[in-house]
Order: C-alpha cells, then structure tokens, then sequence
C-alpha cells in the first residue's frame, strides 16, 4: 500500500504561481511512476504531468507545456508540480498518482486507469 498526500494548493489571481507537493510513504519510492492529474467541477479527471521512475523522462498536457514543471526527490519520497502563469481554467482539484513502474523503462504514464494509488487532492482555484 501506497499513500499519498497532496499540499500547496490555494487561492492565486491569474499570472501566479504555485507549487504542489505529494509525498509519499508506504512502500520504495522509486519504483513508482508518478503523475499529476486535475478534475474541474462537471469535468472528467485529466492527465496533467507525469514523471518516470529516475525523474529523467516526464510528459504534459499540451495546455501546461511550458507553465508547469513535473520533478521529484527520491531520497525524500516527494514530487512537485510547479506551476506558474496560471490562468483560470487551470482552476481545479490537483491529484497525485503513483504506478508501479519496476520492469516497465524509462515509461512515463498519461492514463488515469494506469494508476495503482491516489492521493486525496488539493484544490487550486484561479480567479481573473
């Protein structure tokens, strides 16, 4: 069992910034792919970022590419998502995600039923 839990989140005015954490505890960390994920109210959770086990490889949504930053600390068990110039339909609930990823490369996972763990999220809200 892996748990995960998020923190960072809160209220910013478009063109700011802020910085997710997830750490994780339970089992090796670095065996796990991680990934960031987003559900806005009345929408479908979405794939944001997503890091390899090395954090050597990592993959975004199209609409962050160059706003946000996937990284994580293996000595630390912790990954972030910094985000910066954020915009209001970036507004929404930020999850964490681990994969178990020993055996599977330098893979870097976009798809949310890939996921063996979740965290419970933490909400960004963007106002304009």
């Amino acid at each position: 069992q892996v748990q995960l839990v998020e923190s960072g989140g809160g209220l910013v005015q478009a063109g700011d910034s802020l910085r997710l954490s997830c750490a994780a505890s339970g089992r090796t960390f670095s065996n796990y792919a991680m990934g960031w994920f987003r559900q806005a109210p009345g929408k479908e959770r979405e794939f944001v970022a997503g890091i390899n086990r090395s954090g050597g490889s990592t993959d975004y949504l199209d609409s962050v590419k160059g706003r946000f930053t996937i990284s994580r600390d293996n000595a630390k068990n912790t990954v972030h998502l910094q985000m910066n110039s954020l915009k209001p339909e970036d507004t929404a609930v930020y999850y964490c995600a681990s994969k178990w990823a020993v055996g599977r490369g330098v893979r870097v996972f976009t798809a949310k039923s890939e996921y063996d763990y979740w965290g419970q999220g933490t909400q960004v809200t963007v106002s304009s």
